[in-house]
C-alpha cells in the first residue's frame, strides 16, 4: 500500500525517537503508521510487539488489519490476544497461560490487548521491545495508567497514538502532557492539511429547531418523528445516530414506528450496543456478522441506519457514513472522534461530513455549541481537540 505524506512523515519520527506521540486526525491512516513501523520492526526477528486498544472489537479490528499486511512477509508469526473477548487466535487473559506462551513460543511475537487488561502483561513480566498505543488518550483513566507507564519505562520503543489528546493541570491526575511517561509530540498532523490534500472531508455542522413535545404524546413516538424529520431532511443513505442511551435505542424499536418508517423510506436498520448486543433489522446477530455487514453496507448501495449509543464513536473503521446526527451530549474527545466516523472517504461521491444536531428550547444547544467548538479548533486552526483535566 502506498503511504501518504503524513504517514511517511510519522514513520520517520519513530525511527528517529524510541518513545513519543503522534497526533493524527481520525481517518489519517494511523493504523497503517503502526503497522509499518512493525514491520521493520520484525526484520530483526525474534521482536516482541505489544498493540493496546481502548475496545475488545478495536483490538479485533487492529489485530485483522495488522495480519492482513505482516502475514504477507511474515507467515509464521506468533499471535496472542490478551482480554476477555472472543477470537480466532490463542487468547488468555491468565497470567500464568501468558508466561507459557512467550516462553513456548519461537521467533517474533504480536500481542494485541486492550488497556483493560494490560495489566496482565506487566503481572506475568512480558519484555517488550515495541508498544503501540491505540487512542492513547484512554490510558490516562486511573486503572488503566499504572500499566502505560510501566511499559514506557520498560519496552525499548513506545508510541502513543490519538486524534484528541489527553491533559492534566493537576499533578494528581494523569495527562498526556507528563513528557516521562508520554514523550515529546513527535508528529502532529493538522486536519486541514489532510483536507486540503484530499484524504479526508471537512465537516459540515448542521443544527436546526425541532418541535416540543405535547403532554399527551408518547416520548418514543416523538423521538422517532425527530429522528425520521432529520433523516429526510439530510438527504443521504448512510446515517449514524448517536442515541442518548440503550433505553431510547430499544424504546425506538418496540415502542414506535421508527423501523417501519425506515423500511417505507427504504432504508435498512441495524444497532449495537453493551446490553443488547447487535440487532440487524430486527435479528439478533454475532458482532462479527454485525461489523461486516455494516462495512458491506457502507461500501454498496444499501441505505440504512446505523445507531449506537457508544460503541462506535472511537476507532471502529466504517465505510461510507455520511451523516450523524447527535441525540445526546457528549465530552469534546467523544465529539471529536464521533465527526471523524463521517469524514472518511468512502465510495460515494460526498464533498463533506455532515454534522446534524436537532435542538428544541434549552435541549441539544450545549451539544451544538460543544461540536462547533471542536470543528473550529480541529478543522479550521488546525488544532488537535485537547481535552483538559482540571481537577
Amino acid at each position: 500500500m502506498q503511504l501518504r505524506p503524513h504517514q511517511e512523515q510519522a514513520i520517520q519520527a519513530m525511527i528517529d525517537n524510541d518513545k513519543g506521540q503522534v497526533i493524527v486526525p481520525t481517518g489519517g491512516g494511523k493504523t497503517m503508521c503502526m503497522i509499518h513501523d512493525a514491520m521493520r520492526q520484525l526484520e530483526d526477528g525474534h521482536k516482541t510487539i505489544v498493540v493496546v486498544a481502548p475496545r475488545i472489537l478495536l483490538a479485533e479490528q487492529l489485530s485483522s488489519e495488522f495480519l492482513e499486511v505482516i502475514r504477507e512477509k511474515y507467515h509464521h508469526i506468533q499471535v496472542m490476544h490478551v482480554h476477555s473477548g472472543e477470537t480466532k487466535h490463542f487468547s488468555t487473559t491468565k497470567v500464568d497461560m501468558i508466561q507459557k506462551w512467550m516462553n513456548f513460543c519461537w521467533g517474533n511475537k504480536i500481542i494485541f490487548t486492550t488497556y483493560h487488561s494490560l495489566h496482565r502483561l506487566v503481572e506475568a513480566d512480558v519484555v517488550v521491545d515495541t508498544i503501540y498505543f491505540d487512542e492513547a488518550h484512554n490510558s490516562v483513566q486511573k486503572n488503566f495508567f499504572p500499566a502505560t507507564k510501566h511499559f514506557s519505562k520498560y519496552a525499548k520503543r513506545s508510541y502513543f497514538f490519538t486524534a484528541t489528546p489527553k491533559h492534566s493541570l493537576t499533578p494528581f491526575k494523569a495527562g498526556m502532557n507528563d513528557s516521562k511517561v508520554y514523550g515529546n509530540v513527535i508528529c502532529q498532523v493538522p486536519a486541514p492539511k489532510l483536507v486540503d490534500e484530499g484524504y479526508i472531508l471537512p465537516p459540515k455542522v448542521e443544527v436546526y429547531q425541532t418541535r416540543l413535545m405535547r403532554k399527551d404524546e408518547i416520548f418514543a413516538d416523538v423521538e422517532s418523528e425527530q429522528m425520521l424529520n432529520s433523516i429526510d431532511r439530510l438527504d443521504v443513505e448512510k446515517v449514524l445516530i448517536c442515541a442518548k442511551s440503550t433505553k431510547q435505542i430499544t424504546n425506538l424499536v418496540s415502542q414506535s414506528d421508527f423501523c417501519f418508517e425506515l423500511g417505507l423510506r427504504g432504508y435498512k436498520w441495524m444497532y449495537i450496543t453493551a446490553k443488547t448486543g447487535a440487532i440487524i433489522n430486527g435479528k439478533k446477530v454475532d458482532r462479527e456478522e454485525f461489523f461486516n455487514t455494516l462495512n458491506q453496507w457502507g461500501k454498496d448501495d444499501t441505505r440504512f441506519v446505523v445507531l449506537h449509543h457508544s460503541i462506535l464513536s472511537e476507532g471502529i473503521n466504517v465505510s461510507g457514513l455520511e451523516a450523524v446526527l447527535f441525540m445526546r451530549n457528549m465530552d469534546y474527545i467523544s465529539i471529536s472522534q464521533t465527526i471523524g466516523r463521517v469524514i472518511r472517504l468512502g465510495k460515494c461521491h460526498k464533498t463533506h461530513g455532515l454534522v446534524c444536531v436537532p435542538v428544541y428550547s434549552n435541549v441539544g444547544i450545549s451539544t451544538a455549541r460543544k461540536v462547533e467548538a471542536v470543528v473550529d479548533t480541529v478543522f479550521n486552526r488546525g488544532e488537535p481537540a485537547i481535552s483538559v483535566i482540571t481537577r
